[in-house]
């Protein structure tokens, strides 16, 4: 095509990602070939740049129609196939996404039938008679290198998966992020695969067992994706693997059919976010980076399969200047891929923020909080100058920056339920606890009768600097979101070698050994941080909680008041038997 390119007039080429050359946009041809991709590389990006190629954006279900009834009607489609079979059936090997439309509707099909071409299976046969012309050239694919993990990414994998059940089906996109959470899953169990990218990370969770496909509810025992992006190994695993099924991406990437696998989760990355929730995946200003790709599908479908959870992952700032990455207000010019309302967990090394259905205020809060600690305060400066947050909302130094402190899943004997760290955005969730007891539990805890806890109370209640005093909740899911059921704090005193504890545990939740594993968690971090006792205080009528400090090795002194009871416990005599507090009441801690 490039040797005979003289001949050519105002041609242009479209196409999508790709790992090879793309000399075609080399100036000398400018006059000639014109580039029109969906995916931009960054060779790519610099011939957008100054003005020979142009970049479409589009979301990968919706470019099989372009070529079908749309704007981009194809006269020729260059593609690269295996060899014919007996009946003169070659396959589309690893890449059927659009090409499979682009060979339905273009005038004319080139091919190179290359015998390094994986025969793959599912919805990828063209017969050799609709190839009007071919060459027959061996080469090897090319294949894509792999990120680059540091202990960013880690972080990101654990956090995010915990949101992720076993049984789940997953979606991946490009990014070291995504890849990231990904490769955290190796512990999960059941799980399956419908994907629009099939690329190693994904094969290497088949290999290590955690993908069977065995409770995946549409296409049950099939990895199902439209391309495979990877390495030799890779290109080798779906050789003709019957396991394997690539469709077309407006069949793939279909919102409705992506729904239809229950508990779907869709991983992606961004380049930006903003405050309220708004997704930037293409562009930074007025640059165009990468493409749409299967983001928005995917994001959708998620959000509509049941119990599906869409996640977008990113690091919290950018590698090539530390720059946040979540963001007060988007740049002019920046697009925005996936609405503030189809987003529902973020994820950066610093936490999960849980969007859907959140107010602007909740959001804010929440994506403040995952943020890079050095941008907090500007984050929370913008926010106070849009009013998006309340005057009183500030962030404690630590905010979720403190390493000793991590969340998990937790078995109790007739539940599961999730341990973490109190935030000061979880000042809603505390009022919804707060107002959920009843008297006496209220009576018991604040040694009063209170009838009501406003916002800025419960935000000084939840807004604790954890690398001082210590707030852990233990969450209920339902419907997707956290329910406080118990809180456990610690407060520590001036001498920094003793703190008061206190817990408060739903009605609904008692008699599950729940205050007793807080009391454990708060002693490992104690211990830690260099505190010998914890000492309480105890409503003489709260017999529960005065029995659990006598079973840990409490020693009672006698108080001041006849309306209370007070406890000095080692920490280390709790830790020593929390162990076997644990095993009596069958609590385990749920490890990934």
């Amino acid at each position: 095509m490039l040797e005979t390119a003289g001949n050519f007039k105002d041609v242009e080429l479209v196409h999508i990602h790709g790992l090879g050359e793309t000399p075609w946009i080399d100036p000398q041809y400018e006059q000639v070939l014109r580039t029109n991709s969906f995916y931009l590389t960054p060779a790519l990006r610099e011939a957008v740049e100054r003005g020979q190629a142009d970049y479409t954006p589009c979301a990968m279900s919706e470019v099989p129609s372009l070529f079908k009834n749309g704007p981009l009607p194809l006269d020729v489609a260059l593609i690269q196939v295996s060899p014919p079979d007996a009946d003169g059936w070659c396959s589309l090997g690893v890449s059927v996404d659009i090409v499979k439309a682009a060979t339905q509707c273009a005038r004319m099909v080139i091919a190179q039938i290359n015998p390094k071409m994986p025969r793959t299976c599912g919805d990828t046969l063209i017969s050799i008679r609709k190839i009007a012309c071919f060459i027959e050239y061996s080469a090897s694919l090319p294949e894509a290198s792999r990120g680059i993990f540091d202990e960013r990414h880690e972080r990101i994998g654990r956090h995010a998966a915990q949101l992720i059940e076993d049984g789940s089906t997953i979606q991946t996109g490009l990014g070291n992020s995504p890849e990231a959470v990904v490769r955290a899953l190796r512990k999960h169990r059941h799980l399956g695969i419908h994907t629009g990218m099939f690329n190693d990370a994904l094969m290497e969770l088949v290999r290590c067992g955690a993908v069977d496909h065995s409770q995946k509810s549409y296409l049950p025992g099939k990895i199902v994706a439209s391309h495979v992006l990877g390495s030799c190994s890779l290109y080798q695993f779906v050789d003709g693997n019957p396991d394997v099924e690539l469709h077309p991406s407006n069949w793939v990437n279909d919102p409705h059919r992506i729904a239809r696998n229950q508990r779907m989760v869709a991983i992606n990355g961004a380049r930006e976010i903003d405050l309220t929730g708004q997704v930037v995946r293409d562009s930074s200003g007025h640059r165009f980076y990468g493409g749409i790709g299967a983001l928005q599908d995917f994001i959708r479908g998620a959000g509509r399969s049941k119990q599906g959870r869409p996640i977008i992952a990113l690091t919290s700032t950018a590698d090539e200047d530390g720059r946040s990455r979540i963001v007060a207000g988007l740049e002019s010019g920046s697009g925005v891929c996936t609405g503030r309302g189809d987003v529902h967990h973020v994820v950066t090394e610093y936490g999960v923020a849980n969007l859907h259905g959140r107010s602007i205020r909740e959001r804010v809060a929440r994506l403040v909080e995952i943020a890079h600690p050095d941008h907090r305060e500007s984050l929370l400066a913008g926010a106070h100058v849009r009013g998006w947050l309340p005057k009183f909302f500030t962030m404690p130094d630590s905010g979720r920056g403190v390493d000793d402190i991590e969340s998990c899943w937790i078995k109790f004997q007739t539940t599961r339920l999730f341990l973490r760290p109190l935030h000061p955005s979880d000042m809603r969730t505390l009022q919804e606890f707060f107002y959920s007891h009843d008297a006496e539990t209220i009576r018991l805890r604040y040694g009063y009768v209170r009838d009501k806890m406003t916002g800025e109370s419960a935000y000084k209640l939840a807004a604790v600097d954890q690398s001082k005093d210590v707030a852990l909740g233990i969450f209920a899911e339902h419907r997707g979101q956290q329910e406080l059921r118990a809180i456990a704090r610690y407060f520590l005193d001036a001498d920094g070698k003793s703190a008061e504890v206190a817990f408060v545990v739903h009605e609904s939740n008692r008699h599950l050994g729940i205050a007793g594993y807080l009391l454990g968690e708060l002693a490992t971090v104690a211990k830690r941080r260099g505190i010998k006792e914890f000492w309480a205080s105890v409503m003489p009528d709260n017999r529960a909680m005065a029995g659990l400090f006598l079973a840990v090795g409490g020693v009672e002194s006698k108080a001041d008041s006849e309306r209370e009871r007070d406890f000095r416990i080692s920490v280390e005599q709790i830790l020593k038997s929390w162990k076997k507090f644990l095993e009596r009441k069958m609590v385990q801690r749920i490890e990934r």
